[in-house]
């Protein structure tokens, strides 16, 4: 079949259903910088490329679908959070987002510190080479034995989810003969504008103590009293992909109320607050995020301010970019494959992936853009919808985007702004194999998450 025999579908803005869409962009093949990595360009044949390397290179190499990653990107933004914030501040990279042995040694080496939330992601941590003293612990049910093997190896900080962890903490402290820094998670009552799913300040929700009704003041009277804790902070984090720094300005505004009442109370002022992380990035052209340098002098500026009214020490602070780090460093790699051209409604795009590679769309109606990387095309543009492979009606990857008319199976496509959670969210639904990560960087590219086989998938199963 040519490139342009199948009937395309609808194509003016004027006739097309309602979704979740922009009008149709000018120019299809412009990759628009505010949501792909610094790296990423066309070269003269109109083939994409990252780090010097383009992207049938790529595919021919490592096959698709692939996360790649660009390694120069990554340590570029740590290193924008880290001088942002300077030497009198902490910048936790959240390890949720996505975590490697190889993005711990770049992070190690940028200066940034490491936040994990279970049992793998610390030993990820610890086997890169992470020190421990520069790795907080998060979780709202850590077992015995990840906070036995957090304690033992000396992490900086536990961040304390509930009233049971504070005595299980420092009950396991006290065996082990250690005193255990920790901060204290509350939530403020400060609700993100963002996915219910990812909002987590408001009371309804799982993670941390709420300041409302005094339980937040109760749980740090608890914890001052144990010997075996070191109550170093408060920790409030209100939600995820927030681009609006007035929640923050709420946040902060109540926190700082709280260390008040702690000073007043206790004759304690302790020395650090941390704000968590949530900030947003660019997944469409429509989103327009913060620098790091305008992030790090607003929540510098609300912090003093709030403090100077309450006539308290300003205390160091804590951030925790995740996704605002790693997530514009990649793109997912994809082989087009079936085509289906829906008269009046749009053209369904199937590719060699799906939601077991990027769940969000499914599981927080996200949004994404996609490209065509593979060559340039001067069709018109025409509504397309990217699925997977999945035997699932919700296998969705973007969900409205407009295509060239002439998209042919075995062209590649690129969705960009999927390194975080993409991987590490990333299942074997339909026994798929999950994808490789590779990086590239100056001209050269090297796996650091291999694509998992079905040697893989058979060793787990004993049956």
């Amino acid at each position: 079949m040519s490139r342009s025999a199948h009937p395309a579908g609808p194509r003016h803005a004027d006739v097309l259903p309602e979704g979740h869409y922009s009008a149709p962009p000018a120019d299809l093949n412009t990759l628009d910088p505010k949501v792909w990595s610094q790296t990423v360009t066309r070269d003269g044949d109109g083939v994409a490329t990252v780090g010097g390397i383009d992207v049938k290179t790529l595919a021919e190499q490592y096959g698709t679908p692939a996360y790649v990653l660009d390694e120069a990107d990554f340590r570029a933004r740590a290193r924008a959070w880290r001088t942002a914030f300077g030497h009198d501040a902490d910048v936790f990279y959240a390890g949720k987002a996505f975590l490697s042995r190889a993005i711990v040694r770049w992070l190690h080496e940028e200066g940034l510190n490491l936040d994990v939330c279970s049992g793998g992601e610390l030993a990820t941590a610890l086997s890169a080479g992470m020190p421990a003293d520069r790795i907080a612990f998060h979780g709202n049910n850590k077992s015995t034995e990840e906070i036995t093997r957090a304690i033992e190896n000396g992490v900086g900080r536990i961040v304390l989810d509930s009233f049971q962890e504070i005595v299980r903490v420092a009950h396991i402290a006290r065996e082990l003969g250690k005193r255990q820094r920790v901060q204290i998670r509350i939530t403020v009552g400060v609700e993100a504008h963002t996915h219910e799913f990812i909002a987590t300040a408001h009371e309804d929700q799982k993670f941390g103590i709420p300041l409302a009704g005094g339980q937040a003041a109760e749980a740090v009277r608890r914890a001052l009293q144990l010997d075996s804790l070191e109550v170093i902070g408060i920790h409030s984090h209100i939600g995820s992909q927030i681009f609006d720094m007035s929640g923050f300005e709420v946040a902060a505004h109540r926190v700082v109320g709280l260390l008040k009442d702690i000073r007043d109370e206790h004759g304690v002022e302790l020395p650090e607050i941390d704000l968590g992380g949530g900030l947003g990035i660019a997944y469409t052209s429509d989103d327009d995020p913060r620098e790091p340098h305008e992030i790090a002098k607003a929540l510098t500026e609300i912090v003093s301010r709030e403090c100077d009214a309450a006539k308290l020490r300003t205390p160091r602070i804590s951030v925790e970019p995740g996704r605002a780090i790693v997530g514009p460093t990649a793109f997912t790699l994809y082989e087009v494959g079936t085509i289906k051209p829906l008269d009046g409604l749009r053209t369904y795009v199937s590719v060699d992936g799906g939601m077991s590679d990027n769940i969000r769309t499914a599981l927080y109606d996200a949004e994404y853009s996609v490209a065509l990387v593979s060559r340039t095309s001067d069709a018109e543009p025409v509504l397309a919808r990217v699925v997977g492979k999945h035997c699932e009606s919700g296998d969705i990857v973007v969900k409205d985007a407009f295509l060239p008319a002439d998209l042919a199976p075995g062209d590649l496509i690129a969705v960009p702004a999927t390194g975080a959670y993409c991987r590490s969210m990333a299942s074997n639904y339909n026994h798929v194999l999950r994808p490789p990560v590779v990086a590239v960087a100056d001209g050269e590219s090297r796996v650091i998450v291999r694509r998992e086989t079905e040697e893989d998938l058979l060793r787990l199963d004993v049956g």
